[in-house]
Parts: structure tokens; C-alpha cells; sequence
């Protein structure tokens, strides 16, 4: 799994019992999925069509830093499924893990669009080299 964000734990982060609320983590977890089908699909219209079961295994608190790890699952027609995991930075202690995220390419209709994507593509390997 190649974990590609950090995030820096702050107090407005924070729930009552003064841990990182889950909320919050799931945003995070969203918006970073959302980024890498963006970028793999080179598309900016995407959405997240579906979340598995969360499992929140442990927390963070104030000050840590936690990192948010993405790995592609499978492509589909005009989706990508893609698994996460949350971690502590410096422990590697796991926070939360989500095995299973569908996002869909959506076409300028609003509408599912055929990506025809098939393997995960590196922005380097875009660039034409001359």
C-alpha cells in the first residue's frame, strides 16, 4: 500500500472524549480517494458511489500525525474500487481501515462514463519524454 497524505492531528479534529473524531477521518479518507480516481481516471468528475464496513481499530489524539494509505482493488467499466487504511505516522499503529471504496467516472451528463482504464497509471509515465 502506498500511503500518499498526511495529516497533522488538531485540536478542531478532536472529539469530546478528546480523540480524533471519526467524522473527520472519514472526510479525509473521501477527499483522498476521490484525488487518486481524479488523477488515475484523469477525470475531475467523480464520485463516491459506495463505502464497506469501517473498522476503527484505534485512535489518535492531538498533535499526532496520521497518513492515509490507498490501494487499488479492481477497474471496472467506469468505476475504481480502491481499499484504505489510517495510520499513526511514527507508530504505524492502524486507525481505520476500509476495504472496499467504489468511485465512478461520470461523464459531462452527470451519468456514468466508461473510463477504459485498466491498470494503474503514474503521472510520470504520462509525460512524453523526447
Amino acid at each position: 500500500m502506498r500511503f500518499h497524505t498526511r495529516k497533522w492531528v488538531k485540536p478542531g479534529d478532536l472529539n469530546a472524549n478528546s480523540t480524533l473524531f471519526g467524522g473527520t477521518v472519514l472526510a479525509w479518507i473521501d477527499e483522498e480517494c476521490a484525488l487518486y480516481a481524479i488523477i488515475q481516471l484523469e477525470n475531475k468528475r467523480v464520485v463516491t458511489k459506495y463505502m464497506s464496513e469501517i473498522n476503527f481499530m484505534s485512535t489518535a489524539v492531538k498533535g499526532d500525525v496520521i497518513e492515509i494509505g490507498i490501494e487499488v482493488v479492481k477497474f471496472g467499466k467506469s468505476s475504481l474500487t480502491l481499499n484504505c487504511e489510517v495510520r499513526n505516522k511514527m507508530t504505524h499503529e492502524t486507525i481505520v481501515t476500509v476495504d472496499n471504496i467504489i468511485m465512478v467516472n461520470l461523464g459531462e451528463n452527470g451519468k456514468p462514463k466508461p473510463h477504459g482504464k485498466t491498470k494503474i497509471e503514474y503521472v510520470k509515465d504520462r509525460l512524453a519524454v523526447e
